[in-house]
């Protein structure tokens, strides 16, 4: 069956933050999901040693005219029209019409500057595009530059929305100048910043919330220092990533001892252009989740620029979203409808691999988390046909871990998911296979059981006729799989190819395997 295309259109949103200015150009298909393209970020520093941000320097407005002149010739290449909107350090300057006016004519770019709590709104639009949180109450906080904004909603809908003038370049400013920590510089920003969270974190605790989701740069770094720290390496992005707040404490200490950006560069993980900077965000965060008791917090790669995309086709078709409850079901099924031409075999074996999955429960002890792995793989394990037929198996590995269309999961989980999918044909796991060695025992277990699940998935639809219906399985001393054919047909081939690719299950079962028929 050949995938359906959707019509699409190409945007460009351009955030103009107070630290980096960020471009985001995609597709949006009639569904309103995105499909990126390109993103650029340049760390302008508009908001820098400008006195509290009352006035944008000369300089710095040099800076952001430059900026958007490059960001205005990469999204013409791409056709696409642009939104661009800046926040606090231009909402707050005296001189921000200057900025407008320039940037209009000099960059042929139009700023909207935005209010705290639209920018707030539109925070939480893009988040519920990456995170799968959209039927809980969440909380999402968001630290920038400038300001910090803080939403409460659900399910599409903000219950309230708040704009504080706390953010990293402003703490920064005021009390680690030049990213240094100096004596009693730590203990009277963690007082400066508990005083103005106060009234607004006895609001959020009187709403309640279910989820707290952070996102934007400055907790995107924090997500990636602590992932580091429990030995994995993000390659790409840690969307999803769930910290705790004693994860967060230790990052936060292990910041404030490195005394200068020098110091702070060495520790793994953290972005070198964001080391002068990092501390008074890092506190902040810190401050917050005391304040309104979060215990963990999952990182959302999307926010502002993703929701000022989003919202704007909305106003263009003057219609609302419908947001699916299982994002990651969506986001899968759309990187296979990009991919496959025979998405019947693709669910169809997914399906038979499925249901060996749920008859051993009792031999591999894995719950619904790993179920969902396995589905995700067998709709994917076919996409690096794109690439090339031979060794495609292996081509599949680095599509879905290099996709930018699979938001909702980790790097992690897209790892399990790629490994699953890469062994899923050919050769069985070797120590020579170094994704796979890399893995912890546990994991490198886990995929085995489910890539000899889907092998065999696969295997009983190897004419892709769907010959094989349905499977019977019974559990003891061995495994005994019975297909379940179709009137009248032969599936001797099924028969034989799952009896070729069953020894993987069995290895990793620890069962013998007997395919029936």
């Amino acid at each position: 069956m050949a995938a359906t295309e959707s019509p699409t259109e190409v945007h460009a949103a351009i955030d103009l933050g107070t630290n980096s200015f960020h471009l985001l150009v995609a597709e949006i298909n009639a569904e309103g999901r995105l499909d990126i393209l390109t993103r650029e970020k340049e760390p302008v520093r508009l908001g820098s040693g400008s006195g509290d941000m009352s006035q944008l320097s000369d300089e710095a407005i040099d800076r952001g005219i430059a900026c958007l002149q490059r960001m205005r010739l990469i999204a013409e290449t791409y056709n696409a029209d642009i939104t661009a909107v800046a926040t606090s350090a231009t909402r707050e300057a005296s001189n921000k019409k200057v900025f407008v006016r320039r940037a209009r004519k000099e960059a042929g770019i139009e700023v909207q500057v935005i209010s705290g709590v639209e920018e707030a709104r539109l925070i939480h639009l893009g988040v519920l595009q990456a995170v799968p949180v959209f039927n809980s109450q969440v909380l999402v906080v968001d630290i920038g530059g400038g300001s910090t904004e803080t939403i409460i909603g659900k399910q599409g809908n903000v219950i309230d929305a708040r704009s504080q003038k706390l953010g990293h370049i402003r703490l920064t400013d005021r009390f680690f100048s030049g990213g240094r920590v100096r004596k009693g510089s730590v203990d009277e920003c963690r007082k400066y910043v508990r005083s103005f969270l106060a009234p607004v974190a006895r609001d959020i605790r009187k709403i309640g919330f279910e989820t707290a989701v952070g996102s934007s740069g400055t907790i995107g770094a924090i997500a990636t220092i602590i992932e580091h720290r429990k030995g994995r390496e993000p390659n790409r992005w840690v969307n999803n990533v769930t910290f705790s707040a004693a994860d967060l404490a230790k990052t936060v200490k292990a910041l404030t001892e490195a005394k200068t950006p020098n110091q702070r560069a060495e520790i793994p993980g953290l972005d070198l252009t964001r080391a002068d900077v990092i501390v008074g965000g890092a506190i902040l965060l810190e401050e917050l989740f005391a304040a309104v008791g979060i215990q963990e917090m999952t990182f959302s790669s999307y926010a502002l620029r993703e929701g000022v995309l989003l919202d704007q086709v909305r106003r263009d078709s003057n219609e609302g979203f419908h947001h699916l409850s299982d994002l990651r079901r969506d986001r899968v099924l759309r990187l296979a409808n990009a991919f496959h031409e025979d998405l019947d075999h693709v669910l169809h074996a997914t399906d038979l691999s499925l249901e060996i999955f749920d008859a051993t429960t009792t031999l591999h002890q894995l719950g619904m988390a790993e179920r969902d792995f396995l589905e995700a793989a067998g709709m994917l394990h076919n996409v690096g046909l794109f690439v090339s037929h031979a060794a495609h198996h292996k081509h599949s590995y680095y599509v879905i871990r290099n996709s930018d269309q699979l938001v909702g999961f980790t790097e992690h989980e897209l790892e399990i998911i790629a490994q699953i999918a890469r062994y899923h044909r050919k050769s069985l796991p070797k120590p020579k296979h170094l994704e796979f060695m890399a893995l912890p025992k546990a994991d490198r277990s886990l995929v085995a059981k489910l890539a000899g699940m889907l092998r065999v998935g696969i295997a009983f639809d190897r004419t892709r006729s769907c010959l094989v219906q349905d499977v019977e399985i019974q559990v003891g001393r061995k495994i005994s799989i019975t297909p379940v054919l179709k009137k009248r047909s032969d599936a001797s081939l099924e028969i034989y190819t799952a009896r070729q690719r069953s020894d993987l299950l069995a290895q990793a079962l620890e069962r013998p395997v007997e395919i029936v028929g």
